[in-house]
């Protein structure tokens, strides 16, 4: 099925690991936050923080061990403690982003144009400060949906507070009935490392689960895949001194679906291979 990479035999996923004596990746994930829980959940008054745990076994799957990142945040703004988010980065050997809640439009130096598009800002201030850490010690990014909006805003960019409502002509990029069963294509850019990743493959679908996505890309960030029916960025790489890639898509749900979908392990393998070269100081 040449020019698609809708089916997963068009990019075979690697065999597993050879057993080695080389310890495991390192791989942080960033928090979910819930600043006001359910009655029912016992945690009247306080913030829980948590995974979603399709994302952390998609990285173990391929032998990596994901350590949750808690924030530094006391008293409603985040501040450092005694520990800071460089002795956190320096234990780990890469970082993904994940998914959620939006990014608030304050992060990038907008209004929320409804309240309903007011973000989490604390999440924002607390992954902000992850990610320039991990930047710092040179160490690969990974984000996944809101993770490659907050890559995005860190870099100087700005974001679509609503698809639906500001892009005219726009296709549906979210189906709350469906959640993690709606689909669309993507075109992958011609001459990307995107499209190094996946040779002679211009389309593949992926699972789509989002109402915001990159406005303008920040600085030094290249477009790799866009939505071939209205334009939207659905892939993005920074051409600074590490490796961050941000993917509006969630490769995490494909696993169930890997005859209809994007198989996105040669996305994860070359963000383990990174995260190795840097351990080893090579990269």
């Amino acid at each position: 099925m040449a020019g698609r990479g809708k089916i997963a035999k068009d990019a075979p996923a690697a065999a597993p690991p050879a057993a080695s004596h080389e310890p495991p990746l390192r791989v942080g994930l960033s928090a979910r936050l819930m600043h006001r829980p359910p009655r029912e959940l016992g945690f009247s008054g306080k913030t829980l923080q948590y995974l979603e745990q399709t994302i952390a076994h998609w990285l173990m799957a391929r032998g990596a061990l994901v350590f949750m990142i808690p924030t530094l945040e006391t008293g409603g703004g985040v501040s450092r403690g005694r520990l800071s988010m460089a002795a956190y980065v320096r234990e780990l050997d890469g970082l993904v982003l994940q998914g959620g809640s939006d990014v608030s439009p304050q992060s990038y130096g907008e209004e929320p144009l409804s309240p309903d598009w007011a973000g989490d800002r604390v999440r924002d201030l607390y992954e902000l400060d992850l990610f320039w850490e991990t930047v710092i010690q040179r160490k690969p990014v990974l984000g996944v949906c809101r993770g490659a909006q907050l890559i995005n805003v860190a870099l100087g960019g700005t974001l679509y507070q609503d698809i639906a409502t500001q892009v005219p002509g726009a296709i549906s990029h979210v189906d709350k009935a469906v959640y993690d069963g709606h689909h669309h294509d993507i075109a992958i850019e011609p001459g990307s490392s995107l499209g190094a990743l996946y040779p002679g493959i211009e389309r593949a679908t992926v699972t789509s689960i989002h109402h915001q996505s990159v406005k303008d890309p920040g600085n030094g960030l290249i477009v790799e895949a866009r939505s071939p029916a209205d334009g939207i960025i659905e892939a993005i790489r920074w051409t600074g001194s590490s490796h961050v890639v941000g993917l509006q898509w969630h490769p995490e749900f494909h696993g169930a679906a890997a005859d209809t979908l994007l198989d996105c392990s040669p996305i994860l393998l070359e963000f383990f291979d990174k995260a190795r070269e840097r351990k080893l100081g090579v990269g």
